[in-house]
């Protein structure tokens, strides 16, 4: 009796845990449960407001399209568009559209919920054509001293090449599918 009795006991001390492991995870679920559909819905939120973001930027892509064509056309009329500082402006106003393009591109990528490495080489690419766009509007002329503007002129040149190297680093490394290497 006292094998029965052990037994018995050691079978209700097993079902008690599994009584009580079954209520835990009951109730891990079903809280996760009352919190899914607000998870759901901050998704959708935050997913309406990207393309909103998207949309502004779509807008302010077409104003800067529309801008930098009059001004062409005014420099035109003037006579000065074969300045050399008038054309660097025109190339400066075009590299800002391209960032607004690739930050529009990025936006889209997080909407879309894209592959990371994807959304890394839009923000590495972002980066290049705004340290490329400060580097065609540098003037020395613009700093105090000659070693302030080597400075920055320095400072340009490892920004470029830091993000030439991630650039590099993520076409090599990381493959089509996203976060896997490209070897594998």
């Amino acid at each position: 009796m006292d094998g029965e009795g052990s037994g018995q006991d050691g079978g209700s001390t097993d079902e008690s845990n599994s009584e009580a492991t079954a209520v835990g995870e009951s109730e891990t679920a079903l809280s996760g449960t009352r919190i899914d559909p607000f998870v759901s819905f901050s998704e959708r939120v935050m997913q309406v407001v990207e393309l909103i973001a998207g949309f502004v930027l779509v807008v302010l892509f077409a104003i800067g399209v529309f801008d930098l064509g009059l001004q062409i056309v005014e420099e035109i009329r003037s006579g000065d568009i074969s300045e050399p500082l008038v054309v660097i402006g025109f190339i400066d106003t075009a590299l800002l559209l391209f960032i607004i393009v690739e930050v529009y591109n990025t936006v889209i990528a997080y909407a879309r919920s894209d592959e990371t490495a994807r959304i890394l080489r839009l923000v590495i690419f972002t980066g290049v054509i705004a340290l490329v766009r400060k580097a065609i509007v540098f003037r020395t002329g613009e700093f105090e001293t000659k070693t302030d503007a080597l400075m920055v002129a320095a400072s340009y040149a490892l920004l470029t090449l830091t993000l030439g190297v991630l650039l590099y680093v993520s076409y090599q490394y990381v493959g089509s599918e996203g976060d896997e290497p490209a070897g594998l």
